[in-house]
């Protein structure tokens, strides 16, 4: 899988986290709409990511643009989502994880 940035990455990693939550959590075949707004909220924040390119994973990111709110929803979802995405979406776990590692503080 390749993508044309890092924010593409980001995005489609950060994306089948939260369907794959979505799923296994609210057991809905379709995302459910406070799991849909979170993803469109996230699309958002990525597509206007100052850093673009040279984007650090967003754990480890000196600029926190997301709403305490939303940024708490989405911890969740990495928390519960993370570990499910090795089984799921291996090559997008292990590149996400690689980056973690990779990223300055």
């Amino acid at each position: 899988m390749l993508f044309r940035s890092r924010i593409d990455e980001e995005k489609a990693t950060v994306s089948k986290m939260i369907v794959l939550y979505c799923k296994k959590k609210h057991h809905q075949k379709e995302m459910c709409s406070t799991c849909r707004e979170l993803h469109d909220y996230a699309m958002l924040r990525l597509t206007k990511c100052q850093f673009g390119n040279k984007k650090t994973v967003c754990a480890k990111c000196p600029v926190h643009c997301y709403k305490p709110e939303k940024r708490q929803q989405i911890r969740e979802i990495m928390i519960y989502a993370g570990p499910l995405m090795l089984l799921y979406h291996p090559w997008l776990a292990v590149l996400h994880t690689y980056r973690s590692l990779m990223s300055k503080t």
